[in-house]
């Protein structure tokens, strides 16, 4: 037999790149094995905001803390000139900012007069008007008609409304997700939602951006975007937990976690990619282009919730989840089980799970199940059967109706549910032939004898003795039918 000795082997084929092994179903990430890789960093961004909250504190607009402001139309002036301006009548400002571009820039000021008596505080408001109004080459007219003052009073009602407003969201989610699927699930969903608002918030303290109710509005906007992108991952989980999960113990929890998430990250990915896209062009032209101020508090707010909003959903509260459910008794059993006879599926594809739930519920011969005995021992999982002499017939998850003739007696009906099958039975002693009702066929061969228990030789080479059948219709008269 020759060779060729000068072949080269062909190239492997190139592996497909990760996102396109995302759309196909191909990717198999351990989410929950990781899990305190994603608890790290939460915890490094979290606690740097915490500091930053405790050093630094919030930027506070004047519709939490009170205050006046300006605006005038900029005129070529910058903001450093207007601060400068603004210290010159002993008033030290708490924000200054140019807004827009070109002839339609503004300059904003705000100060905090709210500790001054009334009459002072309206000479002080005068003589800010008159110092912005020299700079900028305005009216003083046109100066104080922009002129803004808002009451603490006022400030703090905004406050105690939107701590209301967090409390009862926090209490709807709980609420529903409890009853929609479980406590353990609306834990995770909370702690996630909790994540969400700590980042936010780190963020803010740690950029010095001003925090306004238009900036309330926006956070709780991205907590309902986590909570919805949550449900959906939660929902997956449950179905799957149906299929894979408690009902079949084919699976533990953590591994029907990870198939969810491998399953809805494709989707997770280009929601969040549609969301906030628009965002940031909002964020970009209408804050920084055409100098919409109210637009940058919305919109910075916004981007940060949904990226922390989209990872939360993945990396926090499915992993905390996965963790809750892995201490319940039965997860726990299903868990020992696979390990101590190394059958654990471990980390699955969406495609392998899909061929999985397609062979196990599939119709029309498709599943096929093969049955081993020792001698009397049953089958170790579904889709095995066995057979034994003298046993009752083969039964198989793998479905179909089909025959078995028992050594020394008639035929006898094994049936399952489900999928038609073919159930391959061996026998120490001999070998049992089978017929199928019209979907699959059971036989076997033994190590004693290659012919057939019915109407075959014995293995000493002797004619097997086909035991006698009754007719249907049993005695009459002393004869036989």
């Amino acid at each position: 037999m020759s060779t060729d000795e000068g072949a080269v082997p062909a190239p492997a084929a190139p592996r497909p790149g990760v996102f396109r092994r995302l759309y196909r179903g191909e990717t198999s990430f351990d989410f929950v094995g990781r899990r305190r890789t994603w608890y790290a960093l939460s915890g490094i961004v979290i606690l740097a905001g915490i500091v930053s909250l405790g050093v630094r504190g919030f930027n506070l607009g004047i519709d939490f803390k009170g205050g006046t402001s300006w605006q005038v139309p900029a005129h070529g002036a910058t903001v450093a000139q207007a601060t400068a301006a603004v210290k010159r009548v002993n008033v030290t400002p708490s924000l200054v900012e140019g807004v827009g571009v070109g002839s339609s820039a503004t300059l904003q000021v705000q100060a905090d007069l709210s500790k001054m008596p009334v009459a002072q505080r309206t000479a002080t408001e005068d003589k800010v008007a008159a110092a912005l109004a020299h700079l900028t080459h305005t009216s003083v007219a046109n100066a104080e008609k922009n002129v803004t003052e808002v009451g603490p009073t006022w400030g703090s009602q905004i406050t105690h409304k939107a701590i209301i407003a967090v409390i009862v969201f926090f209490v709807v989610v709980v609420a529903y997700i409890s009853l929609r699927f479980e406590w353990k699930m609306a834990v995770a969903a909370l702690a996630a939602v909790l994540h969400d608002l700590l980042v936010v918030a780190g963020v803010y303290s740690l950029s010095g951006l001003q925090v306004t109710p238009d900036t309330v509005v926006a956070v709780l906007t991205i907590l309902g975007y986590s909570l919805y992108d949550t449900v959906v991952v939660f929902d997956r989980v449950a179905d799957n937990t149906a299929n894979f999960g408690a009902s079949t113990g084919r699976m533990t929890y953590e591994d029907v976690v990870n198939l969810s998430m491998n399953q809805t990250l494709a989707r997770s990915i280009n929601t969040s990619l549609v969301a906030i896209l628009p965002v940031l062009s909002v964020l970009v032209v209408g804050a920084q282009i055409l100098g919409a101020t109210t637009l940058q508090y919305f919109g910075f707010a916004l981007v940060i919730g949904l990226i922390s909003g989209a990872y939360s959903s993945i990396f926090i509260a499915s992993p905390i989840l996965a963790e809750l459910k892995e201490r319940e008794p039965r997860y726990r059993s299903i868990r020992q089980k696979l390990e101590s006879r190394g059958d654990r599926t471990g980390l699955l594809t969406p495609r392998a799970a899909a061929q999985m739930a397609a062979a196990t519920a599939g119709g029309g011969g498709g599943g096929r199940g093969r049955g081993v005995s020792t001698g009397g021992q049953r089958p170790v999982r579904a889709g095995v059967g066995t057979s034994r002499p003298g046993a009752r017939p083969v039964r198989s998850s793998g479905g179909g109706t089909g025959e078995v003739l028992r050594p020394g007696g008639g035929a006898r009906r094994a049936s399952a549910g489900g999928a038609a099958g073919d159930v391959a039975g061996d026998l120490v002693g001999g070998s049992v032939a089978g017929t199928a009702n019209g979907v699959g066929a059971a036989n076997g061969t033994g190590s004693g004898g290659a012919a057939p228990r019915s109407g075959g030789t014995r293995p000493g080479g002797t004619p097997a003795r086909r035991p006698a059948q009754r007719r249907k219709g049993g005695k009459k008269g002393g004869r036989r039918r």
